[in-house]
C-alpha cells in the first residue's frame, strides 16, 4: 500500500477532527457547527473558501503551483450530514445530541477530504485547481442539486467531479468502482383508494377498499415480472397501508405508500406509468375510486466509463490490482448522482472493514453490526490515510494527463 507520507503523519489529528463531527452530528441542512469547523480549517491552511451554495455547503479552493492559470480544475466532494436516529453507542466520540446520528460515515467522508485539502494546500505540487466541495444534507435533502442550482459548475468549471463513500463489509484497504449504473433511484408513492364505508356486517351496502388495496398491491408486482424487461432490475416496496379505525367498520379510504428503485430512467418512466393506470383502472373495476401520488427524488447514480476507469487505476497503483474489485450495483441511492448527471464522473467506494475497529476504541461500542444506517454504526479512522491519498493521487494525475476536451461549465 502507498500512502502519501505526510499524510499518514497527520493520521492522529484527523481522526480527531472526526471524532468531533462524530459527536456533533447535524441533519440536513443544519449543518452549521460542521460547515464552520470546515471553513475554519481549509481558511487555517490557507485555502479560498465559499460558502452558502445548498444553504450550508462549503467551497475549498486549491490552486497549484500556476495559481490555477492554466484552466484545468477537477472536484472532489464529500457529503456532511447525519441521519435522524439515536446512536447505540456509548464510547467517548458517541454522539451528544439524542436523534442525531452519523450512521453513514459522512463525518469520515468530511475528515478524508479534510487531510487531502491539508495536504494539496501545503504542496501544490501540480498545476490547476483542485474544489473541495463539502455537501449538505446527502440523507434525503438532495443537498447536491441545491448547490447545483445555486451555481456549483458554473461559479467554479470542472472537468469532472468525483464522490467517494465508506462500504463495511469490503476489507480495509480495499477499493471498489464500477462502470454505469451503481446506485439506484429513489422515489415514492401514495395511493389512496376511496370506497363507500359501512357496517361490517353489512358490505353489500359499501365498497370496502381494503380487498381492493389488496388485490392492487399483489398487480404491482406483475409490473416487474410481465412489464419490465427481465434483464432490468426494478424494486416495489409496498411499506405502509393505512386503513379503518374500528373492527366493525368498512372505511371509507385505505391508503398506500411505498417506494421504487430502479437503475435506469426509462424504467422508472415505465413503472411510475403502469402503476398509474393500475390504480386508476383496478380500483374502477371495483367501483372504487384512486388518487395516485409520484414523488421523484434521487435519481440512478451512473458512473461514467471514462472516469472510473481512471479512479480503477490510481486505485490499483495505491493498494495493488488485487484489492481493487468490481462494485456490485445497490439499491441503495445517493444524490451525487445529481452531480454526474451534470459533469463527468465517478462515485467510489472505500472499504470500511468488519466493525472490528471499534474495539480499538475501548469500551462503550455496541457489539451489534457496524453496517450503515445501524445505531451501531462507527466510521473506521485507518480510512483516513488511505483516502485522503486516493483522493491527493487522483486529483494531482487527473490534471497533469492530456486535457482532451474543454472543461464544462
Amino acid at each position: 500500500m502507498k500512502l502519501i507520507e505526510p499524510i499518514v503523519q497527520q493520521a492522529a489529528a484527523m481522526a480527531a477532527i472526526r471524532r468531533d463531527l462524530h459527536a456533533h452530528p447535524e441533519l440536513c441542512f443544519e449543518e452549521v457547527r460542521t460547515a464552520e469547523r470546515v471553513a475554519a480549517l481549509l481558511t487555517q491552511w490557507g485555502i479560498p473558501i465559499h460558502r452558502g451554495l445548498g444553504k450550508t455547503g462549503v467551497i475549498g479552493i486549491v490552486h497549484g503551483r500556476d495559481g490555477g492559470a492554466c484552466g484545468r480544475a477537477l472536484g472532489l466532494r464529500a457529503d456532511m450530514d447525519a441521519l435522524p436516529m439515536t446512536e447505540r453507542n456509548t464510547f467517548e466520540h458517541a454522539s451528544r445530541y439524542p436523534g442525531r446520528m452519523h450512521a453513514c460515515g459522512h463525518d469520515g467522508h468530511t475528515a478524508m477530504l479534510l487531510a487531502a485539502a491539508q495536504y494539496l494546500a501545503q504542496q501544490r505540487d501540480f498545476d490547476g485547481t483542485v474544489y473541495l466541495i463539502f455537501q449538505p444534507a446527502e440523507e434525503g435533502g438532495g443537498g447536491a442539486r441545491e448547490m447545483i442550482a445555486d451555481g456549483l459548475f458554473e461559479r467554479f468549471p470542472m472537468e469532472a467531479v468525483f464522490g467517494m463513500h465508506n462500504w463495511p463489509g469490503l476489507p480495509v484497504g480495499h477499493f471498489a468502482v464500477s462502470p454505469g449504473p451503481v446506485m439506484a433511484s429513489s422515489n415514492e408513492f401514495a395511493i389512496t383508494v376511496r370506497g363507500r364505508g359501512g357496517h361490517a356486517a353489512l358490505p353489500h351496502h359499501a365498497i370496502d377498499p381494503v380487498p381492493v388495496a389488496c388485490q392492487l398491491v399483489q398487480a404491482f408486482q406483475t409490473i416487474l415480472t410481465r412489464n419490465l424487461r427481465p434483464v432490468e432490475p426494478g424494486v416495489i416496496s409496498v411499506t405502509m397501508i393505512h386503513a379503518g379505525e374500528a373492527t366493525n367498520v368498512i372505511p371509507d379510504t385505505c391508503e398506500i405508500r411505498g417506494t421504487v428503485r430502479t437503475f435506469s430512467l426509462p424504467a422508472l418512466d415505465l413503472i411510475e406509468t403502469r402503476m398509474r393506470e393500475l390504480s386508476s383502472q383496478l380500483c374502477a373495476a371495483f367501483g372504487a375510486q384512486a388518487t395516485f401520488e409520484f414523488r421523484r427524488n434521487y435519481p440512478p447514480t451512473i458512473n461514467h466509463e471514462a472516469q472510473a476507469a481512471f479512479a480503477a487505476e490510481v486505485m490499483r497503483d495505491i493498494v495493488g490490482a488485487d484489492h481493487v474489485v468490481a462494485q456490485e450495483p445497490t439499491m441503495g441511492a445517493e444524490d451525487f448522482a445529481y452531480m454526474l448527471q451534470a459533469k463527468p464522473g465517478a462515485y467510489v467506494f472505500i472499504g470500511n472493514g468488519d466493525g472490528s475497529h471499534r474495539h480499538a476504541h475501548g469500551p462503550g461500542h455496541d457489539a451489534g453490526p457496524c453496517t450503515l444506517h445501524n445505531p451501531r454504526y462507527d466510521f473506521n479512522d485507518a480510512l483516513i490515510p488511505l483516502g485522503a491519498t486516493f483522493w491527493v493521487t487522483l486529483a494531482k494525475r487527473w490534471l497533469a494527463r492530456p486535457q482532451t476536451a474543454p472543461a464544462q461549465s
